[in-house]
């Protein structure tokens, strides 16, 4: 039985192809989830220290009738000593009874990263009122 030329190598050629393609979809699942879980993990760490922080109520002024109202310094310092704490790096700003935290959380890939791609940065926000009282869902 004699082979037809010109047919050589095709199947290597199909097969390196099909496995580059598969490689890079699971990559993109793989790498894609890793970093969504990320984007999560940062924005629930953004709204903890952003909570930690809005517990520096002033009480000198609370005391005196006056709302709610935070003592920028100490809120400042809660909500980046609860970053420090858990890892991760952030900004965090304070006006009035309001404190926003804004967290980077880089990523590397790992199949992804095999190809040069990556890492991967991930920015989330996070923000907390300090109100007075108890309040109800809603109010």
């Amino acid at each position: 039985m004699r082979r037809a030329t010109g047919e050589s190598g095709t199947v290597t050629a199909f097969v390196a192809c099909f496995v580059t393609a598969l490689l890079a979809v699971a990559g993109l699942v793989i790498d894609g989830g890793l970093v969504l879980a990320a984007r999560r993990a940062a924005f629930d760490e953004a709204g903890a220290a952003a909570r930690a922080g809005a517990q520096a109520i002033d009480v000198a002024r609370l005391r005196q009738g006056s709302p709610a109202v935070l003592d920028a310094a100490e809120a400042r310092r809660l909500a980046l000593d609860h970053l420090a704490i858990t890892g991760h790096r952030g900004t965090v700003e304070v006006s009035g009874d309001v404190v926003r935290v804004n967290v980077r959380v880089e990523r590397e890939l790992t199949i992804l990263g095999l190809a040069g791609i990556g890492p991967m940065t991930v920015v989330a926000d996070g923000a907390a009122r300090a109100v007075q009282g108890v309040q109800r869902g809603g109010d």
